[in-house]
């Protein structure tokens, strides 16, 4: 089979790091067209840089990397250095890119290359969908490029930012409306799915036995990262929420879903960024969305000690 055009958009940020690790270790299944990164879980100087050093880690400086907005669409940035440390990238001591950050910004970009596609292309975002709102609200006609959204964001239950919302929608509520209403095809990975691949023990054991600089990072980042989350959420280990992105294109058969109608709450404050889905839709409130709902967690983790190993 012939390698899935993909784009990432992301805020690297630990895990989106072992996300796009992940990706860059299947070139077998993913022709890795380009990687946009966004204000999120810390500034947008340090996200595009992250991605940058990820992508000279991975020796993979044939991807480029585009910075794309640095703030929400109407919101203050809200960042995440408490879980993930103050570079990003916690955990990991990895030297300054080599690969340049390409001169284009994202947007433009992102809207070039899905107007000209030759091919539809798969989008997995990782981050506040900031960047892709821009450009379906700049170039509604991307949408004609586009094969799938496999976004992690969102969740059917309780958020981990507020009580109410998930991380990524909460950073930009608005832009996450944009891209649910755009009727685009949508899959949505959220906390439900995310907060059942915890990084045990014997997990990390298993990336550091790697013995590679790649296995050393990924494993040191993944040391340090999520121990707030897992004391706040009360769960067996820190969760591992980005990744669940790639391993979906690369194994859908590690989990479970069904169409739900989503929605964004915009207009609260009590529950600004909550992701609404209507579980039961119908002919008047169709479906929009295939929400995961559960994963097979030892799967997910094979996978990824198997790819990293090849880096």
């Amino acid at each position: 089979m012939a390698a899935r055009p993909l784009i990432i958009d992301c805020d690297p940020g630990v895990d989106d790091a072992i996300a796009l690790l992940l990706a860059l270790a299947s070139p077998q299944e993913f022709d890795l067209l380009g990687i946009t990164t966004v204000a999120g879980n810390v500034p947008l100087a340090l996200t595009q840089a992250n991605a940058r050093r990820i992508c000279h880690l991975a020796q993979r400086t044939d991807v480029p990397v585009y910075a794309g907005c640095p703030r929400p669409l109407l919101r203050p940035l809200t960042t995440a250095e408490d879980i993930h440390g103050s570079t990003g990238l916690q955990g990991a001591v990895l030297p300054s890119p080599t690969l340049p950050l390409q001169a284009q910004p994202a947007v433009p970009w992102l809207i070039e290359r899905l107007t000209t596609a030759a091919a539809p292309i798969t989008l997995a975002t990782l981050g506040p969908l900031t960047n892709l709102a821009v450009a379906l609200i700049q170039c509604p006609d991307i949408a004609q490029g586009i094969e799938q959204v496999v976004m992690m964001g969102g969740s059917l239950g309780s958020g981990n930012v507020t009580p109410a919302a998930e991380f990524n929608i909460y950073v930009d509520p608005h832009a996450a409306k944009v891209v649910v209403e755009a009727g685009l095809p949508l899959t949505m990975i959220g906390l439900d799915v995310t907060h059942q691949v915890v990084t045990t023990a014997a997990r990390l054991a298993a990336l550091e036995k790697l013995g590679t600089p790649v296995g050393q990072a990924a494993a040191g980042m993944l040391r340090y990262y999520g121990q707030l989350d897992c004391d706040r959420h009360g769960l067996e280990a820190p969760p591992l929420h980005d990744p669940c992105v790639i391993a979906y294109l690369l194994r859908p058969d590690l989990f479970t879903g069904r169409p739900m109608g989503l929605a964004i709450e915009t207009e609260g404050t009590l529950c600004l960024g909550r992701t609404v889905a209507n579980a039961f839709p119908t002919a008047l409130a169709p479906a929009n969305a295939l929400v995961m709902e559960t994963v097979n967690a030892e799967g997910i983790y094979a996978l990824l000690t198997e790819r990293l190993g090849k880096l």
